[in-house]
């Protein structure tokens, strides 16, 4: 069974405050994008790469991810207006002997090998597997006036992450009748949901941030530091 990775390149700087796409920003001398790619590039559990990028951007992606090194990369496309958008164009170029797809932002740096692994064992084609860890914080629901209306059971609470692992023909279909309905999701697992797939949070680690602020980058230049000391 084969496995594809599709890589979301096509974030912007907004939050980041970088004036460009945060991953092309550096972490010790190599941009996010890399960092990132390199992990599926270098995992035996996946068989191929998808980068979704902006289309003015896909020659800047060529460039900092080339086939030549970057071998299994089976192409480059562009992405949409929404995430959710951009996720359909990366499924709709995956060639069809691709049964397993893991949907991965590429703001997520810190990826392992163990992940990949972990949400492969999961998976089926009626259940998906998405990466998660437990809230540490209490989470109440609040009213538009900042009234606390409930406050909600830790336990219950996780935070999810990317990697989100499914069955290709599975997610494909969610995508496809998401944009007939016109409906509107967060993230793939939403619209698994939506559309009668069973969802399965995968243990994962504080350390599988998104690179959003940028504090962001700081903390992500202390975990380098640390994967590398191990």
């Amino acid at each position: 069974m084969k496995t594809a990775a599709i890589i979301l390149a096509a974030g912007s700087g907004t939050r980041m405050k970088a004036g460009k796409n945060k991953l092309f920003l550096t972490l010790q001398g190599r941009t996010v994008l890399e960092h990132t790619a390199s992990v599926f590039q270098n995992c035996p559990l996946v068989d191929g790469i998808v980068v979704v990028a902006r289309d003015t951007e896909l020659p800047q992606v060529q460039q900092i991810l080339p086939q030549t090194v970057y071998n299994k990369i089976l192409c480059y496309t562009a992405g949409g207006a929404e995430r959710q958008d951009s996720v359909l164009c990366g499924l709709q170029v995956l060639p069809a002997d691709f049964e397993q797809v893991l949907i991965h932002d590429g703001a997520r740096p810190f990826v392992t090998d163990q992940l990949i692994q972990d949400l492969l064992a999961q998976v089926t084609p009626q259940c998906g597997a998405i990466a998660g860890v437990p809230a540490k914080d209490t989470i109440k629901r609040v009213n538009d006036a900042g009234l606390v209306q409930q406050t909600l059971q830790r336990r219950e609470l996780w935070n999810i992450q990317t990697p989100q692992c499914f069955y290709t023909a599975s997610i494909l279909r969610c995508y496809q009748q998401g944009r007939a309905d016109g409906y509107s999701a967060t993230d793939d697992a939403s619209l698994a949901e939506q559309y009668g797939l069973a969802v399965k949070v995968v243990p994962s680690y504080y350390e599988n941030i998104k690179l959003t602020t940028p504090e962001d980058l700081d903390v992500a230049e202390v975990f380098l530091k640390r994967m590398r000391s191990r």
